[in-house]
């Protein structure tokens, strides 16, 4: 086997033109990961390095096994909230900060890694679309808002315990009158810099000279300059020692060190249904991410690829003492708009990344702490999706009352209790939806073997036959429903001799819809009418053909609802096809109704 045949696709196929723009792309992103990193980690609850140690493996591993072109791999503020709240409940024996909590982060994020890859082998790449969008906004935004007034603390000087939002909030608001005045003028005036920056830079920096790209660049590069001057002038007022201005401190330099995370068997048991919320998390939004921004370059992602990437990610990270890492929005968005051609961008910034920690972590000695919350708050804060909720409130009220469910949920209980409630309201409004299944009573359009609700388009119908199509699989769920739809139908039309269920939308019966079905066919039969099935598909009929319901329908069963109709109407025919027809009747469509039934 050719060394070359065991390089990844983009790498063996690699374009020496696309060279320029994922060098630039990566030391751009890796500028801009900097503050991120380390904001992040302290976020997690874990020292400042190791958002720097989650910043270099993982990266690479991605590049290696991904199937995003410009994804941009890392810590990212959800996965670091949740890792903390995973966490939390080990704060007696683990305290936040302390080697034995950075090992259960980084055996975190090694259990993730290696449940990603599983179910990247198993193929399953399909769990990205297990929670809905609605839900994942609802998760996102509330988590963005959870962080954000998290974050806090560290921009007003003061100390903060609480979990949840309500809990921060009393805590603050308690907490006002022993605000230091240095700390909020730094973490302040750090804020309001790049808010403004976020808003109005990318127009400044045009109306200076630069183009679009350059210009949207540099205003997110905004966070690094405050970053900058902030830390110049801690160190040159000695604010720390002067003021008590909390700053990172002594960062250890040096590349990590390789080492597998094993913080116990029961720990690792403990830590397994974190470690697999954490991974469908991470796993949806990078995909999200990957897809929108693939689809600019009509490029394709696949999600079991996906799985793969981001599993030998956090595997890497986990060996190289890092915590969670996934594929984040503002990075990917930024390397995308720096010109990143192939995941040898990442690379790129992987290096840059190892530069810094083994060279100039002296730097960040003087970084105050409010400017890293001061970074979060800016970046969750773009991360709270009111469209999403505005749209859906207007197009589908339930979607909205999950996102806002799920929403209040991690406000209110905690990021696990808010997954808890957009899985349960995900599937909940998927089995709801299927329980509810619309039923329409069709005839034919006059003129042609189409066939339409009678309740929205002109139609013809044939005497003592009620033939109505069910837009849905029938299942447990739904069959009962489906049962007293017929029952009150024919109870109440004495005439209908025959049903007939067009099966065309029906992908599958399940036991219970079949028994359902058998026990409607016999009581049918006791009352002299006559159960009916058009256009099942090839793979119901395979099952349904061997079963004492099928047996009992021979002969009653059609290729097309056309091919019903005329059986139904032949033993009512006149002397010809005109007396048929004239005894059709015709039901009108509303005005300006259109729409097919």
């Amino acid at each position: 086997m050719k060394l070359s045949t065991l390089l990844p696709a983009w790498l063996r196929h690699y374009r020496r033109t696309s060279l320029s723009g994922d060098a630039t792309a990566g030391l751009v992103v890796a500028v801009m990961l900097i503050p991120q990193s380390l904001a992040y980690a302290l976020l997690a609850g874990l020292p400042p390095e190791v958002g720097l140690y989650a910043s270099i493996l993982p990266v690479i591993a991605y590049a290696a096994l991904g199937s995003s072109m410009t994804t941009a791999v890392g810590p990212v503020a959800v996965t670091a909230l949740m890792t903390a709240s995973a966490l939390a409940p080990w704060a007696a024996l683990a305290p936040a900060g302390s080697a034995a909590y950075a090992t259960l982060a980084a055996a975190l994020a090694g259990l993730s890694g290696l449940m990603l890859l599983a179910f990247g082998l198993l193929r399953l790449g399909f769990l990205a679309h297990f929670l809905s969008h609605p839900v994942t906004s609802g998760f996102v935004s509330g988590s963005a808002v959870l962080i954000a007034v998290g974050q806090m603390k560290h921009v007003l000087g003061v100390k903060v315990d609480a979990h949840n939002l309500p809990g921060m909030l009393w805590q603050l608001a308690q907490a006002l009158p022993q605000t230091q005045a240095v700390t909020l003028a730094v973490g302040g005036g750090s804020l309001a810099f790049m808010w403004l920056a976020r808003g109005h830079a990318a127009r400044l920096l045009q109306a200076a000279g630069l183009s679009p790209n350059a210009a949207d660049l540099g205003a997110k590069l905004a966070p690094m300059l405050a970053v900058a001057v902030a830390t110049a002038l801690a160190a040159g007022l000695d604010l720390a020692a002067r003021h008590g201005l909390a700053v990172v401190g002594a960062v250890p330099q040096g590349l990590p060190v390789m080492q597998l995370p094993w913080p116990g068997a029961e720990a690792l048991r403990e830590l397994l249904l974190p470690a697999a919320l954490i991974s469908l998390v991470g796993f949806v939004g990078s995909v999200s991410v990957a897809q929108t921004l693939a689809l600019k370059r009509s490029e394709r992602i696949v999600p079991d690829r996906e799985l793969l990437g981001l599993g030998a990610a956090n595997v890497a990270s986990a060996v190289s003492g890092g915590f969670p890492v996934t594929g984040g929005f503002s990075r990917s968005v930024v390397n995308f708009a720096a010109g990143a051609q192939t995941p040898l961008a990442g690379v790129f910034t992987a290096m840059g990344m190892a530069i810094v920690i083994a060279a100039f972590t002296g730097l960040f000695f003087h970084l105050p702490q409010a400017v890293l919350g001061a970074t979060i708050i800016v970046a969750v804060t773009g991360l709270i999706d009111f469209k999403t909720l505005r749209d859906a409130w207007r197009y589908d009220r339930a979607d909205a009352l999950a996102l806002l469910a799920t929403a209040a949920g991690v406000v209110l209980a905690g990021v696990e209790a808010g997954i808890a409630v957009g899985v349960v309201l995900s599937l909940g409004v998927l089995v709801w939806r299927s329980s509810r299944p619309h039923i329409a009573v069709i005839g034919r359009v006059p003129g042609t073997q189409h066939f339409r609700n009678l309740e929205r388009h002109r139609v013809q119908t044939v005497p003592g036959l009620l033939a109505l199509r069910v837009d849905e699989s029938l299942f447990f769920a739904n069959a009962s429903a489906v049962e007293a739809h017929i029952e009150a139908r024919v109870a109440a039309d004495p005439g209908v001799r025959q049903v007939l269920l067009v099966c065309s939308a029906v992908n599958a019966i399940d036991t219970t819809a079949l028994g359902v079905l058998s026990e409607l066919e016999q009581r049918l039969a006791q009352r002299g009418v006559q159960l009916l099935l058009a256009e099942v598909k090839g793979p119901v009929m395979d099952r349904l053909q061997p079963t004492p319901l099928g047996q009992r329908l021979r002969g009653r069963v059609f290729l097309s609802t056309h091919e019903a109709f005329l059986h139904a109407a032949e033993p009512r025919a006149g002397a010809d096809a005109d007396a048929r027809a004239a005894s059709t009747s015709c039901s009108a469509s509303p005005p300006g109704t259109s729409e097919p039934g």
